[in-house]
């Protein structure tokens, strides 16, 4: 073999090396795990969101080995952000993350709604873990035309939402939202027979659910709730005012009140239920799924008064009659000077 010949064919077996080499360094950097995770990670697109703002993202969350990989693949494969929450396993390599992201294949938000006193703490709520902006989801709260839309007002607008848990994807409207709250209630009333149970008590859905936020704010003691829903409807079957304090505390705006007094109960306002013959004008929280069931459900007896007990165990003095409900009423009161709860 001449020189010439033995230079041309190791020229040749070097370039077969160094295209081999590239060959594996570029499958590696595509097909390998390309993150150091130990649990799911998760990255979030916004409209606004570019790719490079994007790559810092998936660095920083993900802990991104390489950007090699990323950009051979996107030699070959275009790509536009697509708005959502996506998911990075811990054995992902670059191009799965990337057909990911590219085909809008979002993990959906498990959303668990909480049994929240005002409206804008819901909104607050829904903006940390949703697409949504705060700001605006609490003044579409507060518009009479939008409740409307969804067949409520703004009073009674927290009787739509069940705080059950749901999966919904990060980046939905708040329309979409709504929509999906309607489908979940309706589900929700027709099952385990609670349709039937508010037309035998002749309530409409929300007015059981003004009761029931009532009734939760009342007592935290779920065995409890069926008996002090008992109270409240023989109160509103004997046209007696609720006198229900939680109605107060809301009227009041200040939910950090522990005493209400008597300049609370004279206070001028349609939730002040001892000023006011039946229930306020709406929900006063979004109550529990035991609170609603408890007013469905409700103990029969004949009691019309209930009083916490003084040992701040949570429970309650239930009576039948006034005199036994200010005994009841007086010992809880001694118990709070005693303790200094103005």
């Amino acid at each position: 073999m001449t020189k010439k010949k033995r230079n041309i064919l190791i020229a040749s077996l070097t370039a077969l090396v160094l295209l081999a080499g590239t060959a594996v360094w570029a499958v590696r950097s595509v097909l390998s795990p390309a993150f150091e995770l130990n649990e799911t990670a998760y990255v979030f697109i916004r409209p606004s969101t570019t790719e490079p703002d994007l790559l810092t993202q998936i660095q920083e969350t993900a802990h991104l080995r390489s950007l090699a990989g990323w950009r051979l693949l996107r030699m070959f494969v275009s790509f536009q952000p697509r708005t959502g929450r996506y998911a990075v396993e811990p054995d992902d390599n670059m191009l799965t993350l990337l057909r990911r992201l590219r085909n809008g294949q979002q993990t959906p938000v498990r959303l668990t709604l909480p049994s929240v006193r005002r409206m804008h703490r819901l909104a607050g709520f829904l903006s940390q873990r949703l697409m949504l902006d705060s700001a605006e989801v609490a003044e579409a709260f507060a518009d009479e035309q939008f409740a409307a839309r969804y067949g409520y007002s703004t009073a009674t607008l927290p009787a739509l939402f069940i705080p059950n848990t749901y999966e919904i994807f990060w980046n939905t409207s708040l329309d979409a939202f709504m929509q999906r709250m309607q489908r979940e209630n309706a589900a929700f009333w027709n099952t385990k027979g609670r349709e039937a149970a508010a037309k035998e008590l002749g309530m409409s859905h929300e007015e059981v659910v003004t009761l029931a936020s009532i009734v939760d704010e009342e007592t935290t003691n779920d065995g409890e709730k069926p008996r002090v829903a008992g109270v409240y409807l023989n109160r509103l079957r004997m046209h007696i005012p609720l006198q229900a304090d939680p109605t107060v505390k809301f009227a009041t705006g200040d939910d950090s009140l522990r005493r209400i007094t008597g300049q609370h109960l004279r206070m001028q306002s349609p939730y002040n239920t001892y000023l006011n013959l039946g229930l306020p004008p709406g929900p006063i929280r979004i109550p529990s799924i035991a609170g609603i069931d408890a007013v469905l459900q409700a103990e029969q007896h004949q009691f019309l008064y209930f009083c916490a007990k003084e040992d701040f165990s949570g429970a309650h003095n239930f009576a039948r009659s006034y005199p036994e409900h200010l005994a009841n009423a007086r010992r809880y009161q001694r118990a709070l000077n005693q303790r200094g709860i103005r």
